[in-house]
């Protein structure tokens, strides 16, 4: 079955920098494109990123721009998500998931991990 498995979050300060990863199993990961996704304390869900499946397209909310970077190695089946810079605002718990391809456009799928707790405090 479809597993999606975040680690990295943490305690930071502001300004500092964090890298987060999720480990992708069950699925054919080099075929889909896989989304980074986060929600803040008392907030709604806010999309961070998005990356193709061959990892040559990129794609981030303008806020996030400059600050944050997703990459992947479809060798090891791992998705990334440094950031650089964070602020208070960062704060948040931060799930990666599995896209769904709705021709013509990819969309975030069912699957999504339990997710990565990032606090942005001094």
């Amino acid at each position: 079955q479809v597993q999606l498995v975040e680690s990295g979050g943490g305690l930071v300060q502001p300004g500092g920098s964090l890298r987060l990863s999720c480990t992708a199993s069950g699925f054919t990961f080099n075929s889909f494109r896989m989304y980074w996704v986060r929600q803040a304390p008392g907030k709604g869900l806010e999309w961070v990123s998005a990356i193709n499946s061959d990892g040559d397209a990129t794609y981030y909310a303008d806020s996030l721009k400059g600050r944050f970077t997703i990459s992947r190695d479809n060798a090891k089946k791992t998705l990334y998500l440094e950031m650089n810079s964070l602020k208070s605002e960062d704060t948040a718990v931060y799930y990666c998931a599995k896209g769904i391809y709705r021709g013509p456009n990819w969309e975030l799928g069912r699957y999504w991990g339990q997710g990565t707790r990032v606090t942005v405090s001094s």
